[in-house]
């Protein structure tokens, strides 16, 4: 019995491990790690005619909060909605006049679209 329970134990502590190593969007900005920097970057105006699920990287400002994780980008070329989950601000203090670069996905539905943020990085203050 008790190897049974063990075994299971095991197995469980195994799944968490494994789970938790495919997470590599959460695991690389709270550890640290290799980042590509050639994404080109991509405007508000081209984002919004990408398919779902398509990677971006946006330049320009944050310029209100929607909401408590929605806020509306702006590029020189529009605006458009970004979802950024607390865990992604990682102490960052952002104000409209903070350049900033935003990596993420598109998240398209039947009728609306936003990026969902999975890095914020302030490029100039």
């Amino acid at each position: 019995m008790n190897k049974v329970i063990i075994a299971v134990i095991l197995s469980a502590v195994s799944f968490g491990v494994l789970a938790h190593n495919h997470s590599n969007d959460r695991t690389i900005l709270s550890r640290g790690g290799f980042v590509a920097t050639g994404q080109a970057i991509t405007t508000v105006e081209q984002a919004k005619d990408l398919p779902d699920d398509t990677w971006v990287s946006l330049e320009g400002y944050i310029v209100k909060q929607l909401d408590k994780k929605h806020y509306e980008f702006k590029d020189s070329t529009g605006s458009i909605v970004v979802d950024i989950n607390d865990r992604r601000w990682e102490g960052q203090v952002v104000t409209p006049e903070t350049k900033v670069r935003l990596d993420g996905k598109i998240d398209k539905e039947f009728v609306s679209l936003e990026v969902d943020i999975k890095r914020v990085t302030v490029i100039d203050k």
